[in-house]
């Protein structure tokens, strides 16, 4: 492969170890990277690099039609959590 085509490839990364969430079944860990991260946001701003964190995590954890689904509530004001 030539370094032109390798610069352009995605880092591919999965979240990494939480003990708050110890078992196999990652839903807490979904829920909780999702609500973190727009809790960051609203707290810190948008251009917070550090809320990116959280992101990256729900981006790997959660089943895109989860997040998709929530982005929906959120902009319908609809969202189950507390932001």
């Amino acid at each position: 492969m030539s370094s032109a085509i390798m610069s352009s490839e995605a880092k591919l990364e999965t979240a990494p170890f939480d003990p708050r969430f110890p078992n196999q079944n990652q839903t807490k860990y979904c829920y909780q990277s999702y609500v973190d991260f727009h809790r960051c946001q609203k707290i810190k701003g948008e251009d917070y690099e550090p809320c990116e964190y959280f992101k990256k995590v729900y981006s790997s954890v959660c089943p895109n039609s989860w997040i998709e689904k929530w982005g929906e509530q959120l902009e319908a004001g609809t969202f189950p959590g507390k932001i």
